[in-house]
């Protein structure tokens, strides 16, 4: 059906990228556009960076038209990309409301029209940064990988970490686990890993480097877990290993031969066992926001020892099943309760990874797999909810995609979440957001906004460990390196009890 369309907006304020304007005449087509990344239907919080995106249909020229009651943006070229200023003001007005966006297309000398689609603006806003670590998708090389930041309001992105700054070839080295007390950019921590290795602590303006290496303790901290409040760190001890599938869609599983619990007073320097038994692989510690309660993982896995015991692992990776528990603790005295347990992951022949409790203390986020710990490189790995007011478990399917989802992150309101996926082309890991409303139901995810909607289909890199932060770490990555190559670390003292 033909439509023509003539002065019918000619009372709306207009805004316009790229000198584009809305076609008088075109043919309406009775299916949405299908375009990257996907947008269509998505919510957003009203502080986000521009949507930007492309069509993934062939055509000679595109515009697009956003409208909310009376103001309009119309945006044309190769791509939609508004302008930063037109779009803050698009969604300011847009609070609570949605914003109703008309694709158009020229195919030789005719105009269509797509059916419309809409962008919900939250008036929940998202944290300013977003932090995460840039990694080839290989098994070996890791040299060039980064620890970012991302500004979420613009497309600002800084290099935290810059793992060749210490290093390379047969001194390189690998930089992780970035983490941080209650969002707080001036307390945080990472790890760096063999030639100049160490742990290195960011604390209201004091820098550290720990060598938390101790006999008495099974390895460095890996994954860390700050107390909300007391200078206190958490950690799992990992004794890691990878092996490689020869006839599995799943094409790497990496696994802990032994793992254990620590805790770390960030300021007395010392550290104490919390879980050590041998046959619980101890991993992923979460704080609730009380400071009252932490929750991780363990698998329970009984040696046989004939062989040793990183090959039997191999050997049997598929019984390595992970469950969740807890532990009280009082922030008083620093003491830690018996373990127990709360989700029971392999009654269901499952395994649960990677917990993360919601601000409010009401929701637990975790990853289920088949089995194993390391499901970022499991594509059947799905998030799941557990409702800790009643002990409700259900998959997230509003959120899960047939690939692979895996580390996520509460904002500090708790409405929004950040997780990792491959959802995209089954390679790549790529950071993407969904709204959470009070019950704990989530929107349709969006993908991290870019000025050129094309850059994460080019960009050869994955994003791992998304964490939201209140603002920017200000230390520069020539500061930490420099930290890093000064000394081996100041040595951590092991006691059998934190003396706060």
């Amino acid at each position: 059906m033909k439509v023509v369309m003539l002065g019918v907006f000619s009372y709306l304020f207009l805004s316009s990228c790229q000198n584009a304007t809305v076609p008088a005449q075109f043919t309406d087509i009775k299916k949405t556009p299908r375009i990257y990344p996907d947008y269509v239907d998505v919510t957003i919080p009203v502080n986000i960076a521009p949507l930007t995106f492309e069509l993934e249909d062939s055509c000679d020229e595109m515009v697009a038209r956003f409208t909310v009651g009376d103001h309009q943006l119309v945006c044309g070229g190769r791509a939609v990309q508004p302008e930063m200023a037109d779009w803050r003001e698009l969604t300011d007005k847009a609070v609570g409301k949605a914003i109703g966006v008309e694709v158009y297309v020229r195919i030789d000398q005719e105009w269509w029209r797509y059916k419309p689609f809409h962008i919900t603006v939250s008036a929940d806003s998202i944290d300013p940064y977003l932090s995460y670590r840039l990694i080839s998708p290989s098994y070996v090389a890791y040299e060039e990988l980064t620890l970012n930041q991302r500004c979420l309001e613009n497309y600002d992105e800084e290099v935290m970490v810059n793992n060749m700054l210490c290093g390379k070839e047969t001194t390189g080295q690998c930089v992780n686990c970035h983490n941080y007390q209650q969002y707080n950019p001036q307390r945080m921590q990472f790890h760096a890993r063999q030639y100049h290795g160490g742990t290195v602590i960011a604390y209201d303006g004091k820098l550290s480097k720990i060598n938390m290496r101790n006999d008495s303790i099974l390895s460095a901290g890996v994954y860390p877990a700050w107390h909300p409040w007391l200078p206190l760190i958490v950690y799992s001890t990992n004794k890691t290993s990878q092996s490689f599938h020869t006839r599995d869609a799943n094409r790497i599983e990496v696994f802990d031969a032994v793992s254990d619990l620590i805790a770390y007073d960030v300021k007395m320097n010392e550290v104490t066992n919390i879980e050590n038994e041998e046959s619980e692989f101890e991993v992923f510690p979460v704080w609730a926001p009380d400071g009252k309660t932490l929750y991780y993982c363990s698998a329970h896995f009984e040696f046989r020892d004939t062989i040793a015991h990183e090959n039997e692992v191999v050997r049997r990776f598929q019984e390595v099943k992970y469950n969740i528990f807890k532990k009280s603790f009082d922030p008083d005295t620093w003491q830690f309760g018996p373990r127990e347990l709360v989700f029971q992951a392999d009654s269901l022949d499952r395994s649960a990874t990677l917990p993360r409790v919601s601000p409010d203390g009401r929701f637990l986020m975790f990853t289920l797999g088949h089995y194993g710990v390391f499901h970022i490189w499991h594509r059947e790995a799905d998030l799941y909810m557990m409702d800790l007011t009643n002990g409700q478990v259900r998959a997230m399917d509003e959120i899960n995609s047939p690939e692979t989802e895996s580390y996520h992150s509460w904002s500090s309101n708790g409405r929004w979440v950040v997780f990792s996926t491959r959802r995209d082309d089954g390679s790549f890991t790529r950071p993407f957001f969904a709204h959470i409303d009070a019950d704990g139901k989530g929107s349709k995810p969006f993908e991290l906004p870019q000025a050129d909607p094309d850059y994460h289909r080019q960009f050869m890199k994955c994003y791992n460990i998304p964490e939201f932060m209140r603002g920017p770490v200000e230390v520069s990555p020539q500061e930490f390196a420099s930290l890093l190559k000064a000394s081996d670390g100041k040595p951590v003292k092991y006691v059998q009890k934190l003396s706060k």
